[in-house]
């Protein structure tokens, strides 16, 4: 019977090499040399197994572990079992993803685990496409002329770079993804079915509308990731430019000549209209609602589910419909909720009869 697990690990760690990785010592009279083969949830974790801890509803299955090694916060070190060691540090979840990728790193990369380098007999390769050594182009994916790909890249299987787009190296391009009009910088991770650089939703309108070319490209700088299905539209005249190392989840839709600054956080379900600028370290819950021609100052961030309707200043935190800074909201929730206590909670309906 073929194993169910996609992804094995592909390395042991000793717990002196997982402390070190921390940037802590082991408790006294502890083997440095005792191995560890992998991670796993706590509650599933074995003696071999690393796992961690920084959230209290997950107190009863800390004291229930059988993981080897556990990196938990410190208010929770108490409950740390006795075979388990304990790993106290400030930060567990940023350490554990850190090791999570030292034991497999072909999770990180979309379509990593299969295939060499080379083009498969099944793809389509334009003889004035430039790829550097160590490109994978998978069976069905298409490499339009002029385009450039930079070495370590892997096109997955269905992916379509359309001419003259540029890709860096170290990239991954999901199945099914497409790529147009787009420069793209090095170690960018496009999930399958994102949609890159078609056009932006741009008309005259009147009695009949009338097309607007867009003529801008998509600039992707390094280190981004793009989730699956999310489309990010081409310029119109200017560029739609992606920040380095932001990360975009799912589902996004990113309009044209919208300026995303560099380690922004976009969750799914957003929408952002077009021209509208976020500026470095912006962070929108999902399904946010940004109207176009607006700025995001740096650092701000949005509540799930609002509406931005104006500019929002730097390092603010804003929620709501129309969004607001966060502690108005909250009040004006307060009072929603103390008017319909004082009427009982209930309200009539229209044609309901009276009581």
């Amino acid at each position: 019977m073929n194993s169910t697990t996609f992804f094995t690990a592909a390395t042991s760690l000793s717990l002196g090499a997982v402390a070190e990785a921390a940037g802590v010592s082991l408790p006294p009279g502890t083997d440095a040399a005792v191995l560890l083969t992998g991670a796993a949830p706590l509650e599933s974790a074995g003696p071999s197994d690393l796992a961690y801890m920084d959230n209290a509803r997950y107190g009863d299955a800390l004291a229930a572990t059988r993981a080897g090694a556990c990196l938990v916060a410190p208010r929770f070190s108490a409950r740390v079992p006795a075979g388990t060691v304990a790993l106290v540090v400030r930060d567990p979840y940023r350490i554990y993803a850190g090791l999570l990728a030292r034991f497999h790193p072909d999770a990180a990369r979309p379509g990593s685990l299969y295939g060499s380098p080379g083009v498969s007999a099944g793809a389509h390769v334009h003889p004035d496409a430039l790829l550097e050594a160590g490109v994978r182009v998978d069976p069905g994916a298409v490499v339009g002329p002029g385009a450039e790909i930079g070495s370590g890249s892997v096109l997955g299987p269905g992916a379509v770079v359309g001419p003259g787009v540029r890709i860096g190296r170290d990239c991954s391009i999901g199945a099914g993804a497409t790529l147009t009009h787009a420069l793209v910088g090095n170690r960018v991770i496009v999930h399958p079915g994102a949609r890159i650089g078609q056009d932006g939703f741009g008309f005259a309108m009147g009695a009949s509308h009338l097309k607007v070319p867009q003529i801008g490209r998509v600039i992707v700088q390094d280190d981004v990731e793009i989730g699956a299905n999310t489309t990010i539209d081409r310029g119109a005249s200017r560029d739609t430019i992606i920040g380095e190392g932001t990360k975009i989840d799912n589902l996004v839709q990113i309009a044209h000549n919208v300026v995303v600054g560099r380690h922004c956080v976009i969750v799914s379900g957003v929408g952002i209209s077009g021209s509208t600028t976020l500026e470095d370290y912006v962070v929108l819950g999902g399904q946010v609602g940004v109207v176009g021609h607006l700025r995001i100052g740096r650092g701000s961030q949005i509540a799930g589910s609002s509406n931005v309707n104006r500019d929002v200043p730097p390092g603010s935190r804003w929620g709501g419909t129309p969004a607001k800074p966060v502690r108005a909201w909250f009040r004006e929730l307060t009072t929603l909720a103390r008017l319909a206590e004082r009427s009982g909670g209930k309200a009539e309906g229209p044609g309901e009869p009276d009581a």
